[in-house]
């Protein structure tokens, strides 16, 4: 009986994987190996897709970074965003397949990039070419930005071509990242913003000399340690209805020569900051080196922002993909903006409407990664719905 069931489910299974066409564009994304800022290839696949329906494909590369801006019609713009680059795979032994070998078993597709986020762009693309068989003379602008940096630096990819976009005065008028959103289920988390992030790089300068002569040295670690001590028992504020409270934590620490007999002559500390909208950045440093000065230390500070917060308040976007998520999926979905960061904060400052809707994110940059094979032709099916509720009414 067991081999029947064994026998009837890999038959499926295979015939699945061979007739979906969002399953067959994701493996095909798959077998490439784009560890972040390589492409491999992935975005020639996908600009020669979206050049089929009518997409005008405009290459947007910068220094090591490939990326890509198409679009299609014109007036109120909706623009589906991701990326191609993947986190390394890390120890391959450890994978039940091999990473960029797309594997489907009991369901599940296998491979680095599956969930994070090939999957979502090969639901992007298969939606709009559906969308657009059905209504090929749809009112608006449909768009795509796709980036190979968004998994490493962050500095050449997404970021940059905003900035080209905001030269030309181009804005957008709303925009989904296809990021792994989703905890549990399919839809059951949409983000419709993220916390701001900013990263402190602190070096205390003391006196280096031997141990056994204090009097003639100054340990930047012990003078240090109090003031490091009341920076992490700071509460910085305590969020909103739309925010978690802001989160600061120590990621770095380093000192001494790696002999025990020598007093080191700097502390170097890096912290970062989640922050919610209930701050800005210059509150922030203004605490943080009041502090500083507070307890006499001699130090230097360099300050690097990677974000700002933004959120999507409930309007047009946030409502077609509620509506989307509820009739394809049956659910209400949970808006967020916990968690990292992602490419949305650059495109908020196009003036656009962000949410970001994707995948189960369980095994997101873990050995094993993997979708489950069936959700990600229902997320097409809801990115084709949203297209409909936004550029055809």
């Amino acid at each position: 009986m067991a081999l029947i069931l064994w026998i009837i489910n890999n038959f499926f299974t295979r015939h699945y994987s061979m007739t979906c066409p969002v399953i067959k564009l994701a493996k095909q994304l798959i077998k490439r190996p784009s560890v972040s800022p390589a492409d491999e290839g992935c975005q020639e696949i996908l600009t020669q897709r979206l050049k089929a329906i009518g997409f005008t494909i405009e290459p947007m590369n910068f220094a090591d970074t490939k990326n890509f801006c198409a679009w299609r019609g014109e007036g109120k713009t909706l623009a589906f965003a991701g990326h191609t680059d993947v986190v390394p795979p890390g120890d391959e032994n450890r994978w039940d397949f091999p990473p960029f070998e797309p594997t489907i078993r009991n369901g599940m597709l296998y491979g680095r990039g599956a969930a994070d986020m090939k999957g979502s762009l090969a639901a992007m693309v298969v939606a709009a070419e559906r969308f657009i068989t059905v209504n090929p003379n749809y009112i608006g602008r449909l768009v795509f930005l796709i980036t190979s940096d968004e998994e490493a630096k962050a500095t050449n990819g997404t970021v940059k071509v905003v900035e080209v976009l905001q030269a030309r005065e181009e804005r957008l008028d709303y925009c989904l990242v296809g990021e792994p959103s989703s905890n549990k289920c399919l839809g059951d988390v949409v983000k419709n913003g993220r916390r701001g992030s900013m990263t402190a790089n602190l070096s205390i300068h003391g006196v280096q000399g031997h141990v056994a002569y204090p009097h003639l040295a100054k340990n930047p670690i012990h003078w240090a340690l109090p003031m490091l001590q009341e920076l992490v028992s700071i509460q910085w504020d305590k969020g909103n209805v739309s925010f978690p409270s802001t989160s600061m934590q120590i990621a770095n620490i380093q000192a001494g020569t790696g002999s025990n007999n020598v007093i080191p002559g700097e502390l170097f500390v890096q912290f970062n900051f989640r922050f919610s909208t209930e701050l800005t950045e210059s509150m922030i440093k203004q605490r943080v080196e009041t502090l500083l000065e507070q307890y006499r230390l001699n130090y230097s500070i360099d300050w690097v922002v990677s974000g700002q917060p933004f959120l999507t308040e409930k309007g047009d976007l946030v409502d077609a993909v509620i509506n989307a998520v509820r009739c394809y999926n049956g659910i209400t979905p949970e808006l967020s903006t916990a968690g990292g960061t992602s490419d949305g904060r650059f495109i908020a400052l196009l003036g656009a409407q962000v949410v970001e809707l994707g995948p189960v994110n369980e095994t997101i940059h873990k050995v094993n990664e993997c979708v489950k094979a069936a959700d990600l032709q229902l997320l097409s099916r809801i990115y084709q719905r949203i297209m409909e509720r936004i550029l055809r009414g």
